[in-house]
């Protein structure tokens, strides 16, 4: 990420999942974020890195593509999350039903992606992101997207075994991850 003024990366480590993740800041008010999550253990997680289904039905992301992940700001502070939310918190009522989006890591696998946001706020003085997974059990809770290979629709039982892996705060004009 070299178009960055500042930078720092930063390892979280849960259980079998190793997540590695980089923040650039291309602009004082945008975050860049490059991640590689590692599955160390025996069986597969899915990752909630991929949005969700109304997303892609309205048009507002490619199926497969990494999702916008919702925020919250306090003061300066900004915490991104790419975290299944319960299907029951649709955006729409019942006419068209939340449900996240996951692609699967396999038992030893990895994988990478990158996305950039801009705060719709003055700039902030400290980020964090968080992103979900959960174990992985074909017909429990996670079932085949259809439209992409190795998307899956997560359903509340899938979302209620979700762990949340979340990276130390990043002090901006420190330019550095916060010790944990």
């Amino acid at each position: 990420m070299s178009d960055a003024h500042a930078a720092g990366a930063t390892h979280v480590v849960a259980g079998d999942a190793r997540l590695s993740v980089e923040f650039a800041f291309p602009a004082g008010d945008t975050v860049a974020v490059r991640y590689r999550l590692h599955n160390a253990g025996d069986a597969p997680f899915a990752v909630f890195d991929r949005g969700d289904r109304h997303a892609v039905l309205t048009g507002r992301q490619v199926a497969g593509d990494i999702g916008t992940p919702t925020f919250e700001i306090t003061g300066g502070s900004v915490t991104l999350r790419h975290v299944a939310r319960s299907p029951g918190s649709s955006p729409t009522g019942q006419t068209l039903p939340f449900t996240p989006l996951a692609r699967r890591v396999q038992a030893g696998g990895a994988v990478e992606g990158m996305f950039r946001f801009q705060v719709p706020a003055a700039p902030p003085t400290r980020w964090r992101w968080c992103l979900g997974i959960a174990s992985f059990a074909k017909g429990e809770g996670l079932r085949p997207d259809g439209d992409v290979a190795e998307l899956w629709r997560a359903d509340a039982a899938a979302v209620a075994r979700q762990q949340v892996l979340c990276t130390p705060w990043f002090d901006v004009s420190a330019g550095r991850f916060e010790p944990g």
